[in-house]
């Protein structure tokens, strides 16, 4: 399959996207499937998808001062086709310019007609011949690291506000990296030893991860089709969410509340470290999401987690008080925390959207607080790095109750390369994306008296 298809591909993923809203990773999973690509072109549209939307930002400052109309009152779809061939030639070497531009004109050709393929072509070639613009060059200090990094102005300058600027500017930074992929070893299954020797046997690079005890680190390939995945000796899980398993530290028989539990990685951890014993109650709003948690339990084996569709706000109506040893609100929230992976979520969240979610939050644990034994554990985490859907909620909710304290072993628990991290108060531990290797990710601990 010759390339120009790969970028036509790119550009159809990069609008449904736009006019969408739409998840990018499911995107792009539906154009592979559907576009029958050949599988040497998958990494290359993965790139190009991604890499487009990672630097967006940045990219528009690059193109404004060689397009003679404002970037805005372009057609969406040609300015997307400029953005996607800039990437290829300021970030991708091994594709040279002239082909990207030459692939540029006749999608544009195609798409529009001669006189779009002439501005598309000519603004191409005034970038490749001259120089792009220095972000340096903004005064504004909150602008000029918004571009440098390509992330909302809005989102630098509240980070900033709660960590500082020079923390924000890490963040943001590891944030265009590319992500670390982890999978969860399933204990019950099979030896780290037998399941690096498995993936090796299909061509896939791991090994063993210096953080968690059941974490393997792949390097290289994709677990999905391997027999050690299909046989459920393996979950993909990044290493800060398979910390909330340690946190919450569930027991043989106990019984135990997953508020809101799809896909299922946390529920299955939590099912995997009980033993298989006992019971993992996995709630989650949505039926489709529901069927998701029931497909990872049987593919790895376990009995011992019963699912059912209901909103954990209405918990407390459908389960007897004081019924549950540990209870875990692993709540939906901005998704903040885990941009390198879906670098499309900085773009599509909003101030609102936290405003609204931190209510939501709270009213899970109000609804689900009465359930759990006195003397019981309750963790709330989020994949999300700002603290009005973190620090903020949980403290609050805390204070509020006179039953509810916070738990000082939370750190005790966790594997020791955890256990200095910055972003740490009592009962509680903030991983920041490119400190740890993980996503950015927030875990607290409460008892209940």
């Amino acid at each position: 399959m010759k390339q120009g298809n790969v970028r036509e591909s790119a550009l159809e993923v990069l609008l449904k996207i736009e006019k969408n809203q739409a998840y990018s990773h499911l995107l792009l999973n539906e154009t592979i499937k559907k576009a029958k690509l050949n599988p040497k072109d998958v990494p290359l549209l993965t790139e190009v998808v991604y890499g487009t939307i990672q630097f967006q930002k940045t990219i528009d400052y690059y193109l404004t001062p060689f397009s003679k109309r404002p970037l805005h009152k372009l057609e969406k779809w040609v300015l997307i086709l400029l953005r996607l061939t800039l990437y290829q030639m300021v970030y991708l070497d091994r594709i040279p310019d002239h082909a990207a531009i030459n692939e540029a004109v006749q999608i544009a050709k195609k798409r529009g007609h001669q006189g779009i393929a002439g501005m598309v072509n000519g603004i191409l070639r005034s970038i490749q011949r001259g120089e792009l613009p220095n972000p340096e060059a903004i005064e504004d200090p909150m602008e000029q690291l918004a571009v440098k990094t390509s992330h909302p102005v809005w989102l630098i300058s509240r980070w900033s506000n709660q960590y500082g600027t020079e923390k924000t500017a890490k963040m943001a930074e590891a944030n265009l990296l590319h992500p670390i992929h982890t999978v969860r070893l399933n204990t019950l299954k099979a030896s780290k030893a037998e399941v690096i020797q498995s993936l090796q046997n299909d061509g896939i690079e791991a090994k063993e991860s210096k953080n968690i005890p059941e974490s393997l680190v792949i390097l290289k390939g994709s677990v999905i089709p391997t027999k050690a995945y299909k046989k459920g000796w393996i979950t993909i899980q990044d290493e800060g969410s398979m910390l909330v398993a340690y946190a919450l530290d569930p027991k043989e028989n106990e019984r135990v509340l997953d508020a809101c539990a799809a896909p299922g990685g946390k529920s299955t951890h939590i099912a995997e470290r009980m033993g298989n014993r006992g019971e993992v109650v996995s709630l989650d709003i949505h039926k489709h999401k529901v069927g998701l948690i029931e497909q990872q339990a049987q593919r790895l084996q376990l009995t011992n987690i019963h699912v059912q569709t209901m909103d954990a706000r209405g918990a407390e109506e459908h389960f007897e008080r004081e019924s549950f040893d540990r209870i875990l609100v692993d709540a939906p929230c901005s998704g903040l925390g885990v941009i390198q992976r879906k670098p499309d979520l900085k773009w599509t969240k909003s101030i609102e959207d936290i405003h609204h979610l931190s209510t939501v939050q709270r009213d899970i644990l109000d609804s689900v607080w009465p359930l759990l034994k006195a003397g019981g554990r309750l963790v709330y985490s989020t994949c999300t790095i700002d603290k009005e859907e973190n620090n903020k909620v949980i403290t609050s909710f805390v204070e509020e109750r006179q039953d509810a304290y916070f738990d000082e072993t939370l750190m005790d628990r966790l594997p020791e390369s955890f256990r200095d991290c910055s972003g740490t108060e009592l009962g509680m531990l903030q991983l920041f994306p490119g400190e740890k290797g993980t996503d950015g990710f927030f875990i607290s601990s409460i008892m209940k008296k």
